[in-house]
């Protein structure tokens, strides 16, 4: 199931030793100069975004380029490399990477795709905690629609098994303490008692329908319909009725223009 433990770092002092870990090994995808420049959420980022891009054939020199974006959300960006930046700072100023900046900041999955494929349409980052994909996904829907992009790379990208996140998330009481790997990851039991850290990256390329038939692309699904909402309930817990995800849900079925039980 992915989950195994922690070997990104010493877990030694901590309450919670298993996570979901992407077991791959980025400088087989990415130059080893390169990678040491980006934080591993970046780096995920792009090879997903190297795995859609291929499979929609969305590369080819005959596209209007200008108009094709990327929208990749992080919740957090690269905590890693602000951990490590951070010593470096307490040791010598001076000693602070050049690339910290553009290396940390949540936009900067975006900006690499963009600027490795010559994408020059809308280019940003979404942050809404756990739900940053889906809306990354949802504003590229929107920009589609609205006629101000042919194409987008869109989706989302997380590498938050660091230290001070995993203290930050088991001290605040969000990570179950169960060190079962098998066992651990249960949302919808009713003894939860916390979730299991993961990251990695999920991106697709969002295209226009009469564009993607235009250039006979091979499509694999529609979005009919996205809704978005909030709970203004708590900083963490969802509203314990469930309110703002079935009105996020009805405003997604009547953006639809459809019946929940149509097929």
């Amino acid at each position: 199931n992915g989950i195994a433990p922690i070997t990104h770092f010493d877990t030694s002092d901590y309450n919670v030793h298993i996570a979901g870990e992407v077991k791959f090994d980025l400088e087989s995808a990415i130059d080893k100069k390169e990678l040491n420049r980006m934080d591993r959420f970046t780096a995920m980022a792009i090879i997903a975004s190297d795995e859609a891009i291929k499979q929609a054939e969305i590369n080819n020199t005959s596209l209007n380029k200008d108009r094709i974006g990327v929208i990749i959300g992080s919740g957090i960006g690269g905590i890693a490399t602000f951990e490590k930046q951070h010593k470096k700072l307490l040791e010598n100023p001076k000693r602070v990477s050049p690339f910290f900046i553009p290396s940390m900041i949540s936009d900067i999955a975006s900006g690499q795709v963009s600027i490795k494929y010559g994408l020059k349409g809308p280019n940003y980052s979404v942050v809404s905690a756990c739900a940053t994909a889906s809306h990354a996904i949802g504003d590229a829907l929107r920009m589609i629609l609205c006629g101000d992009a042919d194409a987008i790379i869109t989706g989302g990208s997380d590498a938050t098994i660091s230290p001070m996140a995993i203290a930050g998330f088991s001290n605040m009481k969000a990570l179950t303490k169960n060190k079962d790997p098998e066992k651990a990851s249960r949302p919808f039991d009713s003894n939860r008692d916390g979730f299991v850290m993961g990251e990695g990256a999920g991106i697709i390329v969002l295209e226009e329908l009469e564009h993607a038939k235009k250039r006979d692309a091979n499509i694999l699904a529609e979005i009919c319909g996205y809704g978005a909402t909030a709970d203004a309930y708590h900083l963490t817990s969802p509203s314990p009725d469930g309110d703002g995800a079935i009105r996020a849900m009805k405003l997604a079925i009547e953006n639809a223009n459809c019946s929940p039980s149509a097929d």
